[in-house]
Order: C-alpha cells, then structure tokens, then sequence
C-alpha cells in the first residue's frame, strides 16, 4: 500500500483472511493522509511511487519489512512541502510508464530508464513538471496494444491508443496529449486493456458448442 504523504506497507494476506461485515482497517491512516494505490506483490518485485512534483522512486519490495493491519508504514519517497504522491506502480520489465501532467502535457518513457535504489529517497526526475506542463498528475504502466482514458476537471473524456504518444527520456517534458480551454486542468488517467485475440477464440469456440449442443 502506499499514501499520499510517501508512506509504504507491505502486510501478509493472511492479515485479511477473516473479513467483517463492517471492513477490516488495512492501514493507519495520519490525518490528512489518504491511500493511493494498493498491489499484491509475490517478494521479488520493485516498486515505484511518482510525486506530482515529476519525480519517481524505485525500490526494491525486501526494503519494506512485513508488518500488520493496524500499522503505519515507512517511508517510501521523501516529498518537499505542498507535494504529495499520486500513483504506485509495479513496473515489468516489457512496460512503458505513461506520464501525464495537469495541462494537458505527457509521455511514455521505458521502465529501464528507472534504475531501482533505495526507498525513502527525494526521487529521480521522471518528467519535468514545468510551467507549461502544470504538476503530474498521474502515472501508469502500459504494454503494446494498450488504450488510455483521460479525464478533465470539465467532463472532458479522451480515448486513445497508448502507441500513440511519444516515447522518451527521463529528463524531458513531453509532449501534448490532450487539448485542453482555458482554465481546464487534467485530472485523471486510466489504462485500457483490451483482451487478447485468444480471448475472443475462446469464447467464439464456447458459443460454438454450446449451439451445436442445443441443435441436437
């Protein structure tokens, strides 16, 4: 798990294995603080944490002991004053992380641009969060074929294919890939994974039987 103040927690599944009606608490929570992003890891996985201030760590999963529920965490990034983290992602070897920033301004830059270091650190530029760029707003991992949504302050929803933004460097401040009117703003991201062609075999190949079944 991971928060917007920077705190990581890392608890065994087991700790949730006797689920109440009213919920079971997973995190303690400081005030102010709120959760961001949650996985479930397998002990030899990276983790990386994004900052709307552009920057990005990435650490081993083995430097965030185990602990329980109730717990608080550790630190996992070390944020200036008025930022906070916005996104947790697992990153694999094959992705790209997509990058966008609050006017509008992003890019796709490969996962082996991010080398892994220690956790609890101020980060490594991921974009340059400029004045024409506006704070990072949200960060994820795509695969070739993948789709993106975008979403405005505004109701403004864009669709389009992830190949089709640039892929390049760290250091760099993208490019745009959403127009937005003036005094709109960039709020949100989400991956669009469409299912893969032997999904639609399959299925394709259930119907199939199932008719010829009714048939006889």
């Amino acid at each position: 798990m991971a928060t917007a103040n920077g705190t990581v927690k890392k608890t065994s599944l087991d700790q949730y294995s006797r689920p109440r009606s009213v919920g079971l608490r997973a995190v303690d929570l400081v005030e102010g603080d709120h959760l961001v992003g949650t996985a479930i890891i397998d002990g030899s996985q990276n983790i990386m944490l994004f900052s709307s201030e552009g920057k990005a760590v990435r650490f081993a999963e083995t430097d965030v002991r185990a602990m329980g529920r109730v717990s608080k965490g550790v630190r996992g990034m070390r944020l200036p004053e008025d930022h906070s983290v916005i996104s947790m992602v697992i990153p694999e070897s094959d992705g790209f992380l997509l990058i966008v920033c609050e006017n509008g301004y992003g890019k796709r830059t490969k996962v082996d641009e991010f080398p892994t270091k220690g956790r609890g650190g101020k980060g490594m530029i991921a974009i340059q969060a400029s004045e024409r760029n506006g704070p990072l707003v949200g960060a994820t991992q795509l695969f070739t074929g993948d789709e993106i949504m975008l979403i405005s302050d505004q109701g403004t929803m864009v669709r389009t294919r992830g190949d089709e933004v640039s892929v390049v460097g760290r250091n760099t401040q993208g490019v745009r890939i959403i127009r937005l009117k003036e005094n709109e703003n960039l709020v949100s991201l989400a991956r669009v994974a469409e299912p893969e062609e032997d999904d639609f075999v399959e299925s394709e190949s259930d119907g199939a039987e199932i008719e010829d079944s009714t048939t006889d």
